[in-house]
């Protein structure tokens, strides 16, 4: 079986889920489901997580949005947004936005399966993120507005045990966090939801057994 297959298999059983966001949220974060008991109103949003392919390794995008007055400001994440009128669902959310903010076409993008649902309480949104393969590769374009820089980074440095640490997040000029958990790559640190997300695919690569040694 071939590792998108691989992929694939392991979205469709049962997830890591909400016990592996724990070992990566901040500041005593409960589980997104425990948090969605008391929520009568919320955001229904959609990320999308593209795996893609460079001679023999695997890559995923992250984009770093522009900074703005705002609870994201300048963060890393990935490509995603807010469910609009014009979505039929979820999956369409995440495949328009991918295109607006990273120009990456929806026929070039293959769904694999979704991974666990992320509640945002700072913006109360509720996240779906979504893996898909991207088919070819394709030049990202980006969307100048929202996206301040775009890069792939190398899977395997996701499940390299020495891209995981906790320190201090500088969240605004006036504003920093202590003995947070997040992930370095491509010299990046990405905290918050996106770390949640990220961990549970560390463990489903981690349960495939990509080669940190390769």
């Amino acid at each position: 079986m071939g590792f998108i297959e691989e992929i694939e298999s392991r979205l469709s059983s049962e997830l890591p889920g909400e016990e592996v966001h724990l070992e990566v949220s901040p500041m005593g974060r409960i589980k997104s489901s425990e948090a969605m008991k008391s929520v009568k109103f919320y955001k229904e949003s959609a990320v999308a997580i593209v795996l893609h392919q460079k001679d023999d390794d695997w890559y995923s995008i992250l984009t770093q949005r522009q900074a703005y007055k705002g609870y994201h400001s300048g963060q890393v994440c990935f490509p995603g947004g807010k469910k609009s009128e014009s979505d039929n669902d979820l999956l369409e959310a995440a495949l328009r936005e991918c295109e607006e903010e990273i120009g990456l076409p929806p026929e070039e993008l293959q769904p694999l399966g979704e991974l666990t649902p992320v509640y945002i309480p700072v913006s109360n949104h509720y996240v779906t993120p979504f893996v898909f393969y991207l088919k070819n590769e394709i030049e990202l374009t980006l969307d100048a507005y929202e996206v301040k820089e775009a890069f792939s980074f190398n899977l395997i440095d996701l499940i390299n045990p020495n891209n995981f640490t906790k320190g201090e997040i500088q969240i605004s000029p006036s504003k920093q966090l202590s003995d947070i958990p997040y992930f370095l790559l491509n010299r990046k640190i990405v905290w918050g939801a996106t770390a949640l997300m990220l961990n549970e695919l560390r463990y489903i690569l981690q349960a495939i057994d990509l080669d940190i040694n390769k």
